[in-house]
């Protein structure tokens, strides 16, 4: 093995190992620059390996966090089958394993939840919530590559976020009752849309351009 590939396994174990300490101290600490230092010392760090691991400290743990109830909610989702499921069941799915993954570390996920929903990490909160929803709808099978990739991405970034909050302060019942609403939502948006030409104006437009640059079209 590489010095490189050293360093990085140790980035990895240590990142996790800090993590760690982070879930623990978390709930008594806040997610902080405080519990960071804390957690890092814990796991047996100097300010300087901290510093070069953790740069942007609390915002660096929120992150790993997130991607390690990610990981623990595919887990759980291994042994499931989405062909097996209508879409909107698997998307109930895996966002009701994404809610109990994290549900593991409630404490901890209710602090770092206050730390994302300040205005100077919401940037964060969106980044992560994306990353989530784009390993849902691969699990779930999509393999759009045109707009319709962003767009349901986007909106179901728009349902974790309150969902995954309401999981960590309102309990499980709120939380599922507030998915399954919102996807049936959804389906009832995406069933008119899908009788809706939306590229009409934007085709009469280009109709009425072309016919005053080049005249109407000469008589067959």
């Amino acid at each position: 093995m590489s010095s490189v590939d050293d360093a990085n396994l140790w980035a990895r174990e240590t990142e996790q190992a800090v993590l760690d300490q982070a879930v623990l101290l978390a709930p008594r600490l806040g997610w902080s620059p405080a519990m960071v230092r804390a957690a890092a010392q814990a796991a047996g760090l100097s300010q300087g390996d901290q510093d070069l691991l953790l740069p942007h400290g609390p915002r660096d743990l929120a992150a790993l966090i997130s991607r390690r109830h990610d990981d623990r909610a595919f887990a759980t989702l291994a042994g499931v089958d989405p062909a097996s499921l209508k879409i909107r069941e698997r998307i109930a799915r895996g966002v009701s394993a994404r809610m109990e993954a994290g549900a593991e570390d409630l404490e901890a996920c209710r602090k770092c939840a206050g730390f994302l929903a300040l205005p100077s990490n919401s940037d964060l909160g969106l980044k992560l919530a994306w990353e989530t929803a784009d390993r849902l709808w691969v699990w779930a099978g999509d393999t759009a590559t045109d707009w319709n990739h962003y767009s349901k991405r986007t909106i179901l970034s728009g349902i974790l976020i309150p969902a995954l909050t309401m999981r960590w302060f309102d309990g499980r019942e709120a939380a599922e009752s507030f998915v399954a609403d919102r996807i049936e939502n959804v389906m009832a948006f995406e069933k008119w849309k899908a009788g809706k030409d939306f590229e009409a104006p934007l085709r009469k437009v280009t109709e009425v351009l072309s016919r005053m640059r080049y005249g109407p079209k000469a008589e067959a």
